[in-house]
């Protein structure tokens, strides 16, 4: 097989046979009429014969290059077709990657409103708990947990990651008299192993907490804590933020007015080369006003 000449002698063909000017050529490509010259040259002495007539201030094909110019024209075209075609639909699919809870509980019930503001974009979800490498895999914008200070990203604040205590009203009916945190200690923690339940405890004034032995269900989500809570299997720690719709229709309740919370926030974060584009900028000012209507 035969190999092709350079792809940017070709281009400066392409552009002085559609403009039939090497110094308008020049300008498209940003090169000089020397540079335009030089490369026409090259592909000249590739295929062996003159491409364009020199005369006095202008040049035009000679036969070659008129038959080569309408397949090189087509070619390109083609290619600027293609990545069109590519950006476009690019543009129209916005891929996000949220933490479990915070995209079911919280930003789901919300996303009618930023399609109905967007209705071009087209959102993929994407509910994963572990840091997106965004160079080698195909998201758009993240939303995590941490202090906001990662390499190569922009990092918006959402929200604090705080949590208080959770039952059904069914639940609460059957357990007794509580008065104060150290009576929680009786009844059922959910996900006691967690660590979440020392830093409450700790902040209800109770620097070592000894649970009653019982039965101990561990989950990997919040969401799946607070179904748990729902049908009257225990306690749960839970983010206000997350659950205001099942405390509203009263399948939730606060056990006690105490809120911890962790060291870290939510955050939304793109790469910050692609903080400009369209889509990503649409979906964060969406996304920042929506948390400030919410709070």
């Amino acid at each position: 097989m035969s190999k092709l000449p350079p792809l940017t002698a070709i281009r400066a063909f392409e552009a002085a046979a559609r403009l039939g000017s090497f110094t308008q050529a020049a300008a498209e490509l940003g090169l000089t009429q020397a540079a335009i010259s030089y490369q026409v040259k090259q592909l000249e002495d590739r295929v062996g014969a003159p491409l364009f007539l020199r005369q006095a201030r202008k040049v035009v094909l000679s036969e070659a290059g008129k038959r080569l110019a309408p397949a090189v024209g087509e070619a390109f075209q083609r290619l600027i077709l293609a990545f069109d075609a590519l950006k476009n639909s690019d543009e129209g699919v916005l891929s996000v990657t949220a933490v479990s809870t915070f995209c079911t509980n919280w930003l789901v019930p919300r996303l009618g409103t930023f399609q109905i503001a967007q209705p071009t974009i087209a959102v993929r979800l994407d509910m994963n708990a572990r840091w997106v490498n965004f160079a080698q895999e195909n998201f758009d914008v993240g939303i995590r947990s941490g202090h906001g200070q990662w390499p190569g990203v922009v990092a918006h604040k959402l929200m604090p990651l705080e949590f208080t205590v959770y039952a059904s009203p069914g639940f609460l009916a059957q357990a007794g008299r509580i008065e104060g945190p150290a009576d929680l200690l009786r009844l059922p923690l959910l996900d006691w192993t967690d660590d979440a339940w020392r830093v409450w405890f700790a902040a209800a004034g109770i620097k070592d907490p000894q649970r009653s032995s019982g039965p101990n269900l561990m989950a990997p989500t919040q969401q799946v804590l607070g179904s748990a809570a729902m049908t009257g299997q225990g306690l749960a720690l839970l983010t206000p933020a997350f659950f205001r719709a099942e405390v509203a229709a009263g399948r939730l309740v606060q056990v006690l007015p105490i809120v911890a919370r962790e060291e870290t926030d939510y955050w939304l974060v793109y790469p910050q080369e692609r903080r400009n584009q369209p889509k990503i900028r649409a979906f964060r000012d969406w996304l920042l006003a929506e948390v400030a209507k919410a709070r």
